[in-house]
């Protein structure tokens, strides 16, 4: 049979505190009661006979196939972490998140990055000149625009749209949607450079209206004179500020041919 496997555990009957998990069938559990090494797991097993008592085993989980049995081993492990004498096993790792990062929203887990369309809104309040050579993007000068860019996670690609141009750039997030008056380039605040455009500290002092902006690395960029586009093509485009391409094929392919990207690899 596969589905014979089983997920057990050790429990050390001083304290009651589980300090191993393994996964095996038959005899497997009872084994390593007659282990001669001088791994954490028999160190401990030797400390509980030296006080007269044994291990208590138990099984967790049963009629499993290895796989499965392997998955629920590698959950037990992940929630007691370091609190067991097991060394870490690869198995299923990449689907885990790494240990003491409850303080922080990692990709993959908390959220998933994406292949937005991003609309760069030049206005008296932004610049695509200022975007490219500073490395940055922003929206705001009202509520609904600032939320729209606080969508953007660190990680998502996006495609810069610059209106009656084309697609001038994608790009890769660095840092989420900060006011601007908290954002710093090279450890100098944003608004000390001297940007073209003059009004970005406009409503500074808004949380609501102030403008937003999120740090980016340009994978591809070019000039507003040599945008890409392709007229009575379907592209896609639309006046929100953040849009999600997943549904846009043709677009994302335009993109990946016109600025030579594989954007789908680099979303791994």
């Amino acid at each position: 049979m596969s589905d014979n496997f089983y997920v057990y555990v050790y429990i050390d009957p001083r304290n009651y505190e589980e300090f191993y998990f393994g996964k095996g069938k038959g005899s497997r559990k009872e084994e390593h009661l007659s282990e001669k090494n001088d791994s954490l797991k028999v160190k401990r097993i030797n400390e509980i006979k030296a006080a007269g008592l044994k291990p208590t085993i138990r099984v967790i989980a049963k009629n499993l196939t290895e796989k499965e049995a392997l998955f629920v081993e590698k959950t037990l492990l992940w929630k007691l972490g370091n609190l067991t004498t097991n060394v870490a096993s690869g198995h299923f790792s990449d689907k885990f998140r790494p240990h003491n990062t409850m303080h922080m929203e990692l990709s993959g887990f908390d959220f998933q990055n994406g292949i937005y369309y991003y609309n760069v809104g030049e206005c008296e309040y932004r610049s695509w000149d200022d975007f490219k050579n500073y490395g940055f993007i922003s929206a705001g000068q009202g509520i609904r625009w600032k939320d729209s860019l606080k969508g953007f996670q660190k990680g998502d690609i996006f495609s810069a749209y610059l209106k009656s141009h084309g697609f001038v750039g994608v790009g890769r997030i660095k840092q989420i949607a900060k006011p601007i008056r908290e954002v710093s380039i090279q450890g100098k605040p944003l608004l000390s450079y001297e940007l073209s455009c003059q009004n970005m500290s406009e409503n500074i002092d808004s949380d609501d209206l102030c403008e937003y902006v999120c740090l980016v690395e340009w994978l591809s960029s070019v000039e507003r004179n040599q945008a890409k586009w392709l007229k009575k093509s379907g592209l896609y485009t639309t006046t929100h500020v953040r849009a999600s391409l997943d549904g846009q094929p043709d677009t994302v392919a335009f993109l990946e041919k016109e600025f030579d990207l594989d954007i789908r690899a680099l979303m791994m």
